[in-house]
């Protein structure tokens, strides 16, 4: 086996959330409304649906894909850091996702506010405010 000068590609982390959702498309025009995503690639089957797609929220890169038996759709929990949760949680709203709770301080030092989109994935939206106690 040859190694690559570096085993993880440009521009991503250790750790890249795949999220496996039935209307990719769909949720890729929520992320780009919701959370200022920029759509990076997107390829799709022959019958229409989305093989791969990717990303990029902030500095993190998070890849999708529709379910294609046997893998079945899932949806996922991701903890978004922002600068603002207050603002990025009403703009998700707007953008169609359903509240799971509004921002409230948080013991640990956060922000947080939850929305689930339209593919059944749990956004909790945090900005830290304070160090943890």
């Amino acid at each position: 086996m040859t190694k690559t000068a570096n085993a993880v590609p440009e521009g991503f982390h250790t750790v890249t959330p795949y999220l496996v959702v039935s209307g990719v498309g769909k949720l890729i025009d929520f992320l780009k409304q919701a959370f200022d995503a920029r759509e990076i690639q997107r390829h799709q089957r022959p019958d229409g649906t989305v093989q791969h797609a990717e990303v990029r929220i902030g500095d993190s890169i998070v890849m999708m894909g529709e379910p294609q038996l046997p893998h079945e759709a899932m949806p996922a929990t991701i903890l978004l850091y922002v600068a603002d949760a207050d603002a990025i949680y009403q703009r998700a709203l707007r953008a169609g996702a359903k509240s799971l709770r509004e921002p409230a301080d948080q013991p640990y030092g956060d922000r947080t506010g939850g929305v689930e989109d339209s593919a059944g994935n749990k956004w909790f939206i945090a900005t830290r405010i304070a160090k943890a106690e």
